[in-house]
């Protein structure tokens, strides 16, 4: 059962505009999620469905919430999986500890199979130097997940907000999703403690449980965030429609056959995200062996639903009128905060050379 109340979502979507026009962080929206339980381990099929609900109320507050779940979701994959080896990740968030993604770098293309940050050995432990981006929850995390390279290995582990040796920079004015606050992270010698090293990889794609927990989770709950917006967005295409009216007819729009014709097909695009990023996250939960095609359906999924959001927000923009172009609109916002999932890895481009590869063989 949710513990998304309707009483909690309308105050969180009251706040959400207010974020937006200040560029301010979702202390709020956090404040109540973290009260009520929100943020406590649970099934990646409860979370994506609470995502997908959440984000139809505040996308920005879905969004940088949804990298500290997808932590959560990495630790019981692994301990579903006979891997107790993050147990102490699934404890620490229980017990209310916030962890973020510090791996993103500028440049790096390859997302996780190389690193541009460095990575030394040090008594006790690994120091890490390099730059993260878009580190989503920076005001606020007290756990930050971390990647670099060492020779030809790949070490991950997490930082408390206590280490020394790095800091967040003020380089966060978005076109969108500002709530998240997704700072950029300079880390200079900041050191991971050998008991938090999650895993040591050799550069390049890896099947690793871990790398598997990583993927199923951040995009089957990106997913599932931009699949929010689109409810949203049709929500509101319906609203408008409904009180528009023809100066030429004297009908309201939604007795207008070519609105009614828009609405439908962004709704028809919008129905067949639930069964696919549902039953994928199912089977993440089931241990279902997918083998050598759980990548092609991972990436799929999230890009069909970014790309579906997208969509369907353009379809109620042209829907809902001029009105709809002012800042003060809720359609403005999602207008602006959809747009952030063509920046999500896996990109357009990696997604199709991912498909190409499961069924042509690589080049």
């Amino acid at each position: 059962m949710t513990v998304l109340t309707p009483e909690l979502l309308v105050r969180i979507r009251s706040r959400a505009a207010g974020y937006d026009r200040d560029n301010a962080f979702f202390t709020e929206d956090l404040d109540e999620l973290r009260d009520a339980g929100y943020l406590k381990p649970r099934s990646l099929l409860e979370t994506a469905r609470d995502q997908r609900l959440l984000a139809a109320y505040a996308p920005a507050t879905a969004l940088a919430v949804n990298m500290h779940l997808v932590w959560v979701g990495v630790a019981r994959v692994l301990a579903d999986r006979g891997d107790d080896s993050l147990q102490w990740l699934l404890d620490e968030a229980s017990a209310g500890e916030l962890f973020a993604f510090g791996n993103s770098e500028q440049g790096n293309d390859l997302v996780l199979w190389d690193s541009l940050t460095t990575v030394d050995t040090v008594e006790g432990g690994y120091a890490f130097t390099g730059t993260k981006i878009f580190t989503s929850l920076s005001p606020a995390w007290t756990r930050l997940g971390i990647f670099g390279k060492q020779g030809d290995r790949l070490i991950h582990g997490f930082i408390t907000r206590e280490t020394p040796g790095w800091h967040a920079k003020d380089d966060w004015d978005t076109l969108g999703m500002r709530a998240t606050q997704s700072t950029s992270t300079v880390l200079e010698g900041a050191v991971v403690p050998l008991d938090r090293v999650a895993r040591i990889l050799p550069v390049g794609p890896n099947a690793d449980p871990f790398i598997f927990g990583i993927f199923s989770n951040f995009l089957l709950l990106i997913g599932s965030v931009y699949a929010g917006i689109a409810d949203r967005a049709l929500e509101l295409a319906v609203e408008a429609v409904t009180k528009r009216s023809s100066l030429k007819t004297g009908l309201t729009y939604d007795k207008d056959p070519d609105f009614r014709w828009r609405i439908a097909d962004a709704a028809l695009a919008l129905d067949a995200l639930a069964p696919q990023l549902e039953s994928l996250a199912r089977d993440v939960d089931e241990l279902a062996d997918h083998g050598a095609s759980w990548f092609r359906y991972l990436t799929g999924a999230k890009h069909r639903a970014t790309e579906t959001a997208r969509y369907v927000v353009d379809q109620a923009m042209r829907s809902a009128g001029g009105g709809g172009y002012r800042n003060a609109a809720e359609l403005s916002r999602l207008q602006r905060d959809v747009l952030a999932g063509i920046y999500h890895p896996s990109d357009t481009e990696s997604v199709h050379s991912t498909v190409a590869a499961n069924l042509l063989g690589p080049l």
